[in-house]
């Protein structure tokens, strides 16, 4: 048998934990696209770490800082919290690529850009590293 045949799809070749891909929860996500307001999607769907990411958005572009570190902390603590229920062992891959990681990833970007903005540089940089480790792509594509 060849050895790619015997590798599974998901094998790390770098011997690393294998990329953590999270349950699809659509309704939340189509809510918010189709406009409902992220509050409103939070209080409905209160584990949907992209409602308190979009939350978060939300608050830091009109200047409520310390109300976007909220809004992420816990957008980023119900995503770990998912994670965990995922089988993510506290590090490896989260890759942006997979839509239904993007929530927990826009809220630790969100919860990094908050702490930066208080003041709070050791969080910024653990969350920031995170997020890199996390997923490369959603570190670039979210700035």
């Amino acid at each position: 048998m060849a050895q790619t045949e015997r590798m599974s799809l998901h094998e790390n070749l770098l011997g690393g934990p294998p990329p953590t891909h999270l349950p699809d929860d659509p309704e939340p996500r189509e809510l918010l696209a189709s406009g409902a307001a992220p509050a409103d999607v939070a209080a409905k769907y209160p584990t949907s770490s992209l409602a308190w990411a979009r939350l978060a958005d939300d608050a830091f572009e009109r200047g409520s800082v310390v109300e976007s570190y909220a809004y992420a902390r816990t957008g980023y603590h119900r995503g770990l919290d998912s994670l965990r229920r995922s089988g993510w062992k506290g590090h490896g891959p989260v890759p942006w690529e997979h839509d239904p990681n993007r929530g927990f990833l826009r809220a630790l970007h969100a919860l990094a850009r908050a702490a930066q903005a208080i003041g709070e540089q050791e969080e910024y940089e653990r969350c920031s590293q995170f997020l890199k480790d996390s997923s490369p792509t959603a570190a670039q594509t979210l700035g």
